[in-house]
């Protein structure tokens, strides 16, 4: 499965919106659970925009606390990019666009609370 930017950081801050369903697959170490290079852009960008302020210690180094949480990090690939960008969805953000990609091409689910991304022809866990 692959977490959505804001499953990561909800997870990580024990945040109450992430829902029970979403906290036992992740709490549950016999699934493999990836985090994007793109999420770990997305949050060093929104940080650096002064966007995430509050997730600073996680900005400063995403792949530490990607490890800390016994998740794996996800490359992106020229396949997952061809994806990405050639989707004819009216779907504009990047970031969305490559962890849908990523979802499709690597055939696993992706975890979010994210309504918008029911565009793409992906499953989606909430």
């Amino acid at each position: 499965m692959i977490v959505d930017t804001h499953i990561l950081l909800w997870w990580l801050f024990d945040d109450p919106r992430l829902s029970a369903k979403s906290r036992e697959i992740l709490r549950n170490t016999d699934n493999v659970i990836y985090v994007s290079a793109a999420s770990v852009w997305e949050i060093a960008t929104k940080f650096r925009l002064g966007k995430l302020n509050e997730a600073a210690s996680v900005a400063k180094n995403v792949p530490m606390w990607i490890k800390r949480a016994g998740f794996q990090a996800l490359p992106v690939t020229a396949e997952h990019a061809q994806l990405a960008g050639s989707w004819k969805m009216a779907h504009r953000d990047p970031f969305d666009r490559m962890l849908a990609a990523q979802a499709k091409l690597e055939k696993v689910p992706l975890i979010s609370d994210d309504s918008q991304m029911s565009a793409f022809p992906i499953v989606i866990i909430t």
